[in-house]
Parts: structure tokens; C-alpha cells; sequence
């Protein structure tokens, strides 16, 4: 799946090709203008905290607002939790950190071993939505794998994943809270995959950028009217119902995005209800899922 133009002729016509390049290219030229900051060492790591602080920072809003406005408070997940500051603060801390000391250093190594290479030409929009959807697919079947086995061998859980599992009623900031290990699975996962299928330096950038959304999405605590689950179809997705269940009952719904991969290993649950009958004892709840492990 790479950029070559035999590829693109396959894929449409050389008006259409014009047509989805001519869509994306004013977007490309304005990413290539700030050529010397996209190729700084810099700008990996700049680039995804501050598009995750971005993506947090409305349901953060959010999170204050509907203790306050009860017309939110309905689309709570968990509406008998809410998240303080005082829970938000080392979430943030420990992601700054993770950014300086972990992620800079990685991509840093990266940039110098593989300085990024900025084509004129955009892409065509078909290809970008193709690749980004097959870069999801890939990512959600490689953080399935990952997370089934890091809650099926205790050692992994207790050593690598257990820290995620601190909040058993998940909040935007708790996306990234995590140990040194996961981060860089997921983060290795996130990276390979463009790099598998050629895609386009902007392609990447998008799929980063989707991919960080959608995460955050699925740790908001939020079932709002224009949810991703809400707009795919047939119940393929399963957004932040289905993860926040995860975190509730823990040995349920492994996958961070689609539904496939839990029907078909039989790990998948919807029961939300069922669970939030006990809504008042979620923190007795956490209590006994760490007393287990």
C-alpha cells in the first residue's frame, strides 16, 4: 500500500487521483511551511502531548461542569463517580513526565536514525481513509493480544498493567496513566503499523491523531449523543461504554476499539446496567478486584 502511481491508477481514475490530492493538498502545504519545526527533534513529542491535552481537556471541562448542570450528568457513565483534582493532578504529572523522560528519548533516537522525509504531493483522501482504517484495525487487534495477555498471566498484570487499572471509574487523564512498559508497547504498536503499509507523512499525523481520540474517547466516562460507538453501525465499535465496563468488571471487553475481536474469543459484555446496580459499591468493588491480584 504504497504511495507509487501504478498503486493510485489501480485505485481511480487520474481525475479522481487530482480531485483527492487537490482535497488534502492545501492541508499538506500548510503542515510542509513549518518544515524546519515538523523535522525538529522536538516536534514528535510536542505533537503528541499536545494533541492528547487537547483531546482531554473538554471532557476535563466536562467533568467539572456536570457535577453542577444535571442535563450533562445523564450522559455519565458512572454518574454516582466523579473525578477531583486531586485525582486529575498525578495523572498529568506522571504523563509530563513520561513525555520528557521516556518518549522525547525514544523519538529522538528515531529522528536521528530516520529523519522524516516531506513529499510535495498530499495524498489522496480514498488512501488516507483506507490506511488510517486498516491502522486502526492493526492497532486494535495488536492492544487485544497485549492486554489479554497482561490480565491472563498475573505476573504480567501485577508487573506492567495493573497501574492502568488504579480507577476503576476511568476520566480523560487516565488514558495515558500507565506503567513505562505499556506505553511503549502501545507506542511501538501506534508507530510500526503506518510505517508497514507506506503511508504518507500526513497519513501518519492523522492516524496519531485519530488514534489519540478515539483512546481518550474510550477513558472519557462520557456516552455522549455523537459518540463514535453511536456512529458506526451494527455495534462493530464499542467505544467508551464498552472500555469502562472493562474497568469495572475486568475480565471483560479487551479490545480498545472494535467489538470483533472480544465476540469472537468470548470476552465480550455489554451488561453496563446490570453492573451499575451496584453502582454505590464501585469503590468496594476496586478494592476486591486489587485484593485478588
Amino acid at each position: 500500500m504504497n504511495c507509487s502511481l501504478p498503486h493510485r491508477v489501480l485505485l481511480s481514475s487520474p481525475m479522481e487521483g487530482q480531485q483527492g490530492r487537490l482535497c488534502l493538498q492545501p492541508l499538506w502545504d500548510f503542515v510542509t511551511a513549518r518544515e524546519p519545526l515538523i523535522k525538529s527533534p522536538f516536534f514528535p513529542v510536542l505533537f503528541s502531548f499536545t494533541a492528547y491535552m487537547a483531546f482531554c481537556l473538554p471532557y476535563v471541562a466536562l467533568d467539572f461542569l456536570s457535577i453542577r448542570l444535571p442535563d450533562l450528568r445523564k450522559y455519565k457513565i458512572q454518574p454516582q463517580t466523579y473525578p477531583s483534582l486531586g485525582m486529575m493532578v498525578p495523572c498529568i504529572i506522571q504523563s509530563v513526565y513520561h513525555h520528557v523522560v521516556l518518549i522525547f528519548p525514544v523519538t529522538f533516537l528515531h529522528w536521528y536514525w530516520r529523519p522524516m522525509d516531506l513529499p510535495v504531493i498530499a495524498p489522496e483522501l480514498p488512501e488516507v481513509l483506507l490506511q488510517v482504517a486498516v491502522c486502526l484495525l492493526l492497532f486494535d487487534f495488536e492492544y487485544f493480544l497485549w492486554h489479554l495477555l497482561h490480565h491472563k498471566v498475573p505476573w504480567l498484570y501485577k508487573t506492567f498493567h495493573k497501574v492502568h487499572h488504579k480507577h476503576v471509574s476511568t476520566f480523560a487523564l487516565t488514558t495515558q496513566y500507565s506503567s513505562v512498559w505499556e506505553l511503549l508497547s502501545l507506542g511501538f504498536f501506534a508507530a510500526v503499523n503506518p510505517l508497514l503499509l507506506g503511508c504518507h507523512p500526513l497519513t501518519e499525523m492523522l492516524f496519531f491523531l485519530v488514534n489519540i481520540g478515539l483512546s481518550v474517547e474510550d477513558h472519557s466516562g462520557y456516552d455522549l449523543p455523537w459518540s463514535t460507538h453511536r456512529l458506526v453501525p451494527f455495534g462493530l465499535y464499542g467505544g467508551a461504554p464498552h472500555h469502562d465496563l472493562h474497568h469495572l468488571k475486568f475480565k471483560s471487553n479487551y479490545a480498545p476499539y472494535f467489538t470483533h475481536w472480544d465476540k469472537l474469543f468470548g470476552t465480550f459484555t455489554d451488561s453496563l446496567e446490570q453492573c451499575l446496580q451496584h453502582g454505590f459499591l464501585v469503590k468496594a468493588t476496586a478494592k476486591q478486584l486489587f485484593s485478588k491480584t
